[in-house]
């Protein structure tokens, strides 16, 4: 018998051989020994009353009943002259919990889970407590791989009966993974299954992946991914039969062995469909089956067949319906044929569409973008791209929509949207910095869900030597009903270029125009708009002789009125933490012949795609080229050309310093602009759950070309690409991005820059 709980029975057996007495009748009961505990207390615990007769199994009972409080660690009963006494010892209450030696967990947090056991300042000193307390510490480290981890307690008892308890801690050193082997392997090496697992030996990234310390849960994971590689790789037979973790004397390293039973590789021998054909035949739904027979059996097949029919019936209103992919194994021919069961049961419509979340953000702004309507049929398509069409505002954290039946009915559910709004508002900061230059920075504010209505304003207000700008734009989205946007920009540029490393002159412009943008299909816009420019030129000694002559023959001060059209289609989930989707924009600006002082025209197109290559990991590919040019005769004002380089463009190098240079070395830049972006994203290590922070390793191209360019030095023409990383971070008061990029092929006129940040804008 363990002898903790043989302790525990002693007083018992003490008083039985106590009462062993003639009984008697309770005239009163009187409580000695108490300190802290109310008599009341000790009274409504004991099984006996006054009037009672008191004999030995009610003197068990009472002893019983007082130990099992947990408040008192000795209680005795005596009888004097038909009164009986109770007297009790109290155990020590907690004076003091400190907690020495901790360095991986705040103290705090600690003391919090101790409190959850029991073991608290103020609370009865229970030493049961204090052994679960101990066993938590050490769960507590040895759940971040610290196996050698030594928790000595330490009870020193004070005046009043209080106790100080004072746990010493030494964490010891993480135990660390030295070896993983897989034994029963014979199709797929041990590497490939090695790299199939999250946990691993110590490499160069360990430090921050952690991926060397050994947990359960982790180890659960990998079991399940090698599980899932090989049925979807044809072995249906595939099991795990046995996992062995040992550890080192000195508990330092960590040895990890898996058993594993691979089995024959299976094919598929037929698949059939079965079922009613009233909303969907037989050959629509085998278009949708991702297997045939012959191919290798692949549960993740299985599954997205099963997946694509169920939404396919769920696009139709068939939100209940069911498919089940029945096997028919023959072990003997390794094969197995598939037939998918269909149940439409019966067709769902949604009844209400309930919203959450949203206490500054109007319900209408999140409504218009539903195309799953109230009182239509369930489509899983329209919900789906509902919640894609929110989360592409921009305005909210994460989206969940899911569906609920409606009770006491069979074909009605209602759809709850839950959001968590997030700032709107937006602090636009860029910064450069350079030996010859300095610290170059611009500001701006903008509000993109105005009160809570979904429409735009933005403010741009710039006091700095090089561009002074103040600007207000103003955009509503829904300026009709049937999503026609409407906005409105004013705005007063003054550029001084001969502060910089661009050719040198000086331009005033004030101006303001409307602009228009009309849905022709789900995805896609038609814009237009008309604006209208006053610009002057002011030029100095160090001016290149082309912009004199530019001058010389249209004035220094020039009025044009532009009109843009331009077409963009965008299939992004999210409009920052973007995962899946293109982006598509092409468009033209020119300006109106007769009313304006010069004739040109600019065109643009760009198209950037996103690819998740994993649930964590996506491939962006951007493309960009420009082109602008004079017409009816005249030529590209100078003021107009484009200009590459630096964040945006190609980081790296010096902002607007690729392209044609003047006789001073400074950048004139170009009528024509291509530029290429690849970029890999993926979750920073410990935020894999926060989309609001990535990584991202990037290759990036780009030049600017004008074949009228003659100029007496050589200037930095032809593509330039440069490659290094760069990170993310969606903040409060917008999107900050920091890149650190090394060009790849500079040659010896190029300007170089290699750390660069933005703060409101993302490439």
């Amino acid at each position: 018998m363990d002898f903790k709980k043989l302790v525990g029975l002693i007083p018992l057996l003490y008083a039985t051989s106590v009462w062993a007495i003639a009984p008697f009748v309770i005239k009163d009961i009187r409580v000695e020994g108490i300190q802290r505990t109310e008599a009341g207390t000790v009274f409504s615990y004991l099984p006996v009353k006054v009037g009672d007769t008191l004999n030995d199994d009610q003197a068990t009972a009472s002893i019983h009943a007082l130990f099992s409080t947990g408040f008192f660690k000795d209680v005795s009963l005596k009888a004097d002259q038909g009164i009986l006494v109770v007297t009790v010892r109290e155990r020590p209450s907690i004076a003091s919990v400190e907690i020495d030696g901790v360095k991986d967990f705040p103290k705090d947090q600690l003391r919090d889970n101790l409190k959850q056991i029991g073991l608290a300042e103020g609370r009865i000193f229970d030493k049961s407590a204090l052994e679960k307390s101990e066993n938590e510490l050490k769960r507590q480290y040895v759940a971040r791989g610290k196996y050698a981890v030594s928790v000595k307690t330490t009870v020193t008892e004070l005046e009043r009966n209080r106790v100080a308890v004072t746990f010493n801690v030494v964490e010891g050193e993480t135990s660390k993974i030295q070896k993983i082997n897989i034994v029963g392997n014979a199709t797929f090496s041990e590497q490939e299954l090695l790299d199939k697992m999250k946990l691993s030996t110590p490499d160069w990234a360990s430090w921050i992946s952690k991926n060397d310390q050994y947990s359960k849960q982790k180890l659960s994971g990998d079991l399940e991914s090698i599980r899932t590689f090989y049925l979807d790789s044809g072995y249906m037979e595939f099991a795990i039969v046995s996992t062995q973790v040992s550890i080192s004397p000195d508990k330092k390293d960590i040895f990890i062995t898996l058993n594993i039973s691979e089995g024959p590789k299976y094919s598929i021998s037929s698949v059939q469909v079965s079922g009613p054909e009233t909303v969907l035949s037989h050959e629509e739904i085998r278009k949708l089956i991702g297997i045939k027979a012959g191919d290798a059996f692949s549960r993740k097949a299985i599954t997205a067949s099963t997946q694509k029919i169920t939404e396919r019936f769920g696009d139709e209103g068939y939100a209940f319906a069911n498919v089940n992919a029945a096997p028919e194994i023959d072990k003997v021919k390794h094969q197995v044929g598939f037939t998918f069961i269909v149940d439409p049961f019966q067709r769902v419509y949604i009844r209400r569409i309930n919203v959450t979340g949203n206490s500054k953000t109007r319900d209408e702004v999140i409504r218009r973008e539903f195309r799953q309507m109230e009182s239509g049929w369930f489509a899983t398509e329209k919900i789906k791209k509902s919640k894609q069409r929110i989360d592409r505002l921009g305005y909210f954290g994460p989206v969940n929509v899911e569906t609920v039946p409606v009770p006491g009915t069979k074909d009605q559910m209602d759809l709850n949207v839950g959001i968590e709004e997030k700032s709107t508002g937006n602090l636009s900061v860029g910064a450069g910095i350079s030996s010859n230059e300095g610290l170059v920075l611009m500001a701006g504010v903008s509000q993109s869900n105005f009160f809570g209505t979904g429409n735009t304003l933005s403010t741009q207000i710039n006091t700095s030597q090089i561009n002074q700008v103040l600007s207000v734009s103003y955009t509503n989205p829904y300026y009709t009903d049937d999503g026609v946007s409407r906005g409105f920009d004013v705005f007063k540029r003054r550029t001084n270029a001969t502060m910089i490393s661009v050719s040198q002159y000086t331009s005033d412009t004030l101006g303001g125009g409307v602009r228009f943008a009309v849905p022709i299909k789900e995805e896609q816009m038609i814009h237009y708009g008309a604006s209208v420019e006053q610009t002057g030129i002011g030029l100095t000694a160090l001016s290149p002789t082309r912009f004199i002559t530019y001058i010389n023959t249209y004035g220094t001060t020039t009025d044009n009125l532009l009109g843009t059209i331009g077409w963009s289609r965008d299939t992004r989930d999210s409009a920052l933490a973007t995962t899946e989707g293109t982006v598509q924009r092409a468009s033209t600006e020119l300006s109106v012949p007769a009313i304006s002082s010069q004739q040109y025209y600019k065109l643009t197109y760009q198209h950037q795609w996103y690819y998740p290559l994993t649930r964590g990991l996506t491939l962006m590919l951007n493309g960009e080229t420009d082109y602008a040019d004079g017409y009816g005769g005249q030529t590209l004002p100078f003021f107009k050309n484009y200009y590459a380089g630096g964040v945006g463009s190609v980081r790296g190098y010096q902002p607007s310093s690729l392209g044609p240079r003047d006789i001073n070395n400074n950048s004139m830049g170009g009528r024509e602009r291509v530029l290429t972006n690849a970029e890999l994203m993926f979750p920073m290590p410990g935020f894999e759950k926060d989309s609001s922070v990535r990584l991202s390793l990037f290759l990036d191209g780009g030049g600017i070309f004008d074949n009228t360019e003659v100029t007496a030095l050589p200037a930095s023409t032809g593509m330039r690409y440069s490659t290094g990383a760069a990170i993310t971070w969606i903040s409060p008061v917008g999107p900050l991005k920091l890149s650190y990029g090394i060009a790849t092929n500079p040659q010896d006129q190029d300007k170089l820059q290699r750390f660069q940040f933005t703060l409101g804008t993302l490439f």
